[in-house]
C-alpha cells in the first residue's frame, strides 16, 4: 500500500519509467499487492537427514541398510555442459558455486564417523567402519554391485538391530549455499547473482534453436514425448502425447503475443503461470505420484506431480525438463519446516542474434535453470533448496527409481518387523550473509 501511495505522488514523467520497468499499470499494481517469499542471499547451516528405526518382536535380530547420496557441489554452469556463462571483470568465463559442502559425517547411535566431503578416496564394503555398537559405514564407488552406490557417490549405513530396540542414524552434512538467478528481469534484484546476464522473452531463442544449443545433447536425453513407464500406475510420469497435455499446451500457446508462438522462453513461462493460475497444492497426495496427466485433470498435485505437469506441457514444444531432487527449507524458521522435495531444471536458448552481438558460439548460448512450480521460483535457486542430486540421463529409468528407494535392505527376527520414520532439521542456528529479497508471485505480462 505505501508502494502504492509512493507512485501517486510521483511526477508523470517518474510514472511512465516504472510503467517501463513494469510493463505498464496492471503489473505494476499486481507488484505492489502480490504475495511473495522472502529469501536469503547466502545461507550455511547443518542438515541433519535422520531415520528413527525400531525392531519389535521378543527374539531374533535385524538390519537396516539405506544408501544415502553425498550432495554435489553445484555450480550455476551444470558440470560437463557447454553452457554460457558470464565474463568477470577479467575477462574469464566464470560460473556461481550455488551448494558446496563443508562437512559431513554419518552418526549412528551416537557415533559419529567423519565422511570425506566428496566421498573419494572411495571406501568399499571390505574396508568398512564399523562402530564400537557393531554398526556397518562405507562410501564405495557407484557401480552395479549389492555394496555399491547405485547413481551417484553415496554413503551407506547398516544398522544392525535386536529385538525390541530403537536407534537413530543421521546424515549430518554442512553446507553453504547462494542465491542465483537465471533471469533477466526487474523483479530480481540486479545484485542476485546472474540477473545481469539471464533470459528473457526478447533475448530468447525458438524451439527450433534448442536443437543447436549444447549439441543437442539435452533435446535427446530430455525432451522425448513420454518418461519413466510406472508400472504400477500403467502410465508414464512425463508423457507429451496426452491428449489433455497437448491441448493445454496449444490453449497457452495460442494466448501468447502475436509472433512469439515459437519463443521458447514466453512458453515455457506462460505454462509455469498457467499452473499457478489453475493447480492448487494437495498435500495429501497419493504415494505414487500422479503423471503430468492426471495432475492436469485432477487440478492439483504436490511437487512431483506439478513438475510432472509442466515438463509434459513442455515436451509438447520439445523443450528439455530434468528433475532435481532433495529437501527443502524456510531459512527463517531454521529448525522448522524440512521436507523432501522435487523440482526441475528446463534448457532455454538465447537468441542467435543476441548470442552473435556478444560473441558467444550457438552451441553454448544457452541456459540450464532450475524451476519450482510449488514454490513460484522462476529460473532461480534459493540458499535453503538442498539438492541431494540432479537427475542424470537413464533411458530405463531405474536411476530415479533407485533414488526413490534408498532402502537397500530389511531384515528381522521371527515375529518381529522394523519401523522407519525419517524427518530432518538443522543443527544449530542457519547463518545468513549478504542482502534477502523477495520473490512475488504473479503472472509474467508477456505483451
Amino acid at each position: 500500500m505505501l508502494g502504492l501511495v509512493a507512485f501517486v505522488m510521483l511526477s508523470p514523467q517518474a510514472q511512465e519509467a516504472i510503467f517501463g520497468e513494469f510493463g505498464g499499470v496492471e503489473d505494476f499494481l499486481q507488484s505492489q499487492l502480490a504475495p511473495y517469499h522472502v529469501y536469503p542471499n547466502e545461507a550455511t547451516y547443518t542438515l541433519s537427514k535422520i531415520a528413527d528405526v525400531s525392531m519389535g518382536g521378543t527374539t531374533g535380530t535385524g538390519s537396516v541398510t539405506e544408501t544415502i547420496l553425498i550432495p554435489p557441489v553445484l555450480r550455476s554452469s551444470l558440470s560437463g555442459a557447454a553452457q554460457f556463462t558470464f565474463v568477470d571483470g577479467q575477462g574469464n568465463e566464470a560460473a556461481t558455486t550455488l551448494q558446496e559442502t563443508l562437512e559431513l559425517s554419518m552418526v549412528v547411535g551416537g557415533e559419529s564417523v567423519n565422511i570425506p566431503i566428496d566421498g573419494l578416496p572411495d571406501r568399499s564394503y571390505s574396508n568398512r567402519v564399523t562402530t564400537a555398537s557393531g554398526h556397518e559405514v562405507w562410501w564405495p564407488a557407484v557401480g552395479t554391485g549389492d555394496e555399491d552406490c547405485p547413481i551417484a557417490k553415496c554413503v551407506i549405513v547398516r544398522v544392525n538391530l535386536e529385538a525390541g530396540e530403537q536407534l537413530r542414524y543421521s546424515f549430518d552434512v554442512r553446507v553453504k549455499s547462494t542465491a542465483y538467478s537465471w533471469w533477466d528481469n526487474a523483479r530480481v534484484p540486479q545484485w542476485v547473482d546472474g540477473q545481469t546476464y539471464g533470459i528473457n522473452m526478447d533475448n530468447s531463442g525458438t524451439f527450433n534453436d534448442i536443437n543447436q544449443r549444447g549439441n543437442g545433447v539435452r533435446k535427446a536425453e530430455f525432451a522425448g514425448d513420454e518418461w519413466y513407464y510406472r508400472d504400477s500406475t500403467g502410465d508414464y510420469a512425463i508423457n507429451g502425447t496426452d491428449a489433455l497435455v497437448m491441448s493445454t499446451a496449444d490453449m497457452i500457446a495460442a494466448s501468447l503475443p502475436e509472433g512469439e508462438g515459437s519463443n521458447a522462453y514466453a512458453f515455457s513461462r506462460a505454462s509455469f503461470d498457467y499452473l499457478h493460475q489453475y493447480i492448487s497444492y494437495d498435500r495429501d497426495a497419493p504415494t505414487t505420484a500422479r503423471s503430468g496427466p492426471t495432475c492436469l485433470a485432477a487440478l492439483t498435485g504436490d511437487c512431483d506431480e506439478q513438475t510432472n505437469a509442466f515438463f509434459s506441457i513442455l515436451r509438447t514444444r520439445g523443450v528439455p525438463g530434468w528433475y532435481a531432487f532433495g529437501v527443502l527449507g524456510d531459512p527463517f524458521l531454521s529448525n522448522s519446516g524440512w521436507e523432501a522435495h522435487a523440482w526441475g531444471y528446463i534448457l532455454l536458448p538465447m537468441s542467435d542474434t543476441w548470442c552473435n552481438e556478444r560473441n558467444i558460439v550457438l552451441q553454448s548460448c544457452f541456459v540450464e535453470a532450475q524451476v519450482d512450480v510449488v514454490n513460484n521460483k522462476w529460473l532461480l535457486s534459493t540458499p535453503t533448496a538442498y539438492i541431494d542430486w540432479v537427475e542424470q540421463y537413464d533411458v530405463t529409468g531405474s536411476a530415479v527409481y533407485d533414488y526413490y528407494h534408498p532402502v537397500r535392505s530389511i531384515t528381522y527376527g521371527a515375529n518381529g518387523g522394523i519401523d522407519r520414520a525419517r524427518s530432518f532439521e538443522t543443527l544449530g542456528d542457519v547463518e545468513f550473509a549478504g542482502t534477502s529479497f523477495k520473490v512475488k508471485k504473479y503472472v509474467e505480462s508477456l505483451d
